[in-house]
């Protein structure tokens, strides 16, 4: 079975990516990156919700520092930036270089994202940067888009039956 490090940006969209990549045999573990996302109460509420998550489909789940401050520096100078554009790039590389530590942390060779679920993101960048990312730390990339065969519906559906909080912004202080 191999083991993959799942970046998980909030519940709602790990809710597909995590039983199918245990469905496919994958020892999956989840791995959340918060610090893009303001105010701290949302933070907390996006938390309690990938624990709810984590807890239905049997899997740990790693939660990194918040540090917010730290990727306020990150993105410095691109906060004009339009949604979409080079700060999410920023944000995203952020995000999944945390990600590609933490899987180097726990002996995980491979890494994944559930990003690329979301019908308002870049897939091909988002997919671009992870594999770069990755075979800087001597991981494989698990290039997936979550999106397709209904990925995104299908999440809305689990969020749903699930009960998960639902957010309508991506979590920074730009998009709030």
């Amino acid at each position: 079975m191999k083991s993959i490090l799942l970046h998980i940006c909030c519940a709602p969209d790990g809710s597909i990516p995590i039983p199918d990549l245990q469905a496919e045999g994958w020892n999956v573990t989840g791995f959340f990156y918060g610090s893009n996302i303001h105010p701290q109460e949302e933070y907390v509420r996006r938390l309690e919700a990938l624990n709810i998550l984590a807890s239905h489909c049997g899997i740990s789940c790693v939660v990194g520092n918040y540090e917010p401050e730290e990727w306020l520096d990150g993105v410095r100078g691109l906060e004009a930036e339009p949604e979409g554009g080079k700060r999410c790039e920023r944000c995203f590389t952020l995000q999944l270089e945390a990600s590609a530590r933490e899987a180097v942390r726990l002996g995980c060779e491979w890494l994944c994202t559930t990003l690329t679920i979301s019908p308002h993101k870049n897939a091909a960048l988002i997919n671009a940067i992870g594999q770069d990312i990755a075979q800087r730390f001597g991981l494989q990339w698990e290039n997936r888009i979550w999106r397709k065969k209904d990925g995104f519906l299908r999440s809305v559906k689990a969020s749903r039956e699930l009960g998960l909080y639902r957010q309508n912004y991506c979590g920074c202080i730009f998009s709030a």
